[in-house]
């Protein structure tokens, strides 16, 4: 009889495999960054371990008012077939090709920016504190790429005008390998601070000052204040990306 209900419950993970994917992005995704995530389709073999992620959209922090920050193009996953329905689901590697990030510079700083931090302050900053809440399934990514993509700069001073930049190639290696796995918590906040700071060298290739060079009041001061950030953002992307990689 045993027998029985264990091939049932089986059956029932594997039949159910991409819809309880989609529903813990869609729900992880929407509390660690304090924005609406959604996911259109999720296909997942069990049994060769390949699968895509398609439609994946990150939506903007209060106080933005540009439709998404992320919109990712195809997302492909290859899975360690061993691992699933274990504690710790090894995931061989991950490209996300052709993601389209928004760069929306706001009244105290940028979209991006305010994403990170609430990551941040979900996984109390890499310490035991924050909002975060425990996971009974790790993660372990050995290779994660993002390729072509776009950012896009968004701010009412910018008079319609659009400006956009190519977001450089990211590859990160091992995330939650030393630990013997990372929550999604963990995980989205090293992929975050690589894309951010990715997005941050992508701006800082823009001409800012020539085209936003009048802007005046509120609009001036985000300015200013996105063009610090992205200052610093240059100084730092090396060393942040060294250390997400391990080097």
């Amino acid at each position: 009889m045993s027998v029985v209900v264990v091939a049932i419950a089986v059956y029932w993970f594997v039949g159910n495999l991409d819809s309880l994917v989609k529903t813990a992005i869609e729900t992880y995704g929407s509390d660690i960054t304090k924005t609406e995530v959604t996911l259109d389709k999720v296909e997942l073999s069990p049994t060769s371990g390949a699968g895509s992620l398609s439609g994946l959209t990150m939506g903007n922090p209060a106080g933005f008012e540009s439709d998404h920050a992320f919109k990712l193009g195809q997302v492909s996953v290859a899975l360690d077939t061993e691992s699933i329905g274990g504690d710790t689901i090894v995931i061989k590697e991950v490209v996300i090709a052709a993601p389209s990030v928004t760069y929306e510079i706001g009244s105290a700083g940028s979209n991006i920016d305010a994403i990170r931090k609430n990551v941040e302050a979900y996984t109390g900053g890499g310490s035991s504190g924050g909002d975060q809440k425990e996971s009974d399934v790790k993660l372990v990514i050995e290779n994660l790429y993002i390729r072509d993509g776009n950012v896009n700069v968004s701010a009412s001073a910018l008079g319609g005008k659009s400006l956009g930049a190519p977001l450089p190639a990211i590859h990160l290696k091992d995330i939650g390998k030393k630990s013997g796995g990372a929550s999604p918590g963990e995980v989205t906040n090293q992929i975050i601070k690589a894309v951010s700071s990715g997005a941050t060298q992508a701006v800082g290739t823009l001409n800012l000052d020539k085209v936003l060079g009048g802007a005046t009041g509120v609009a001036k001061d985000a300015v200013e204040k996105g063009k610090g950030a992205l200052e610093k953002g240059k100084d730092s992307v090396g060393g942040t990306l060294n250390k997400l990689l391990g080097k």
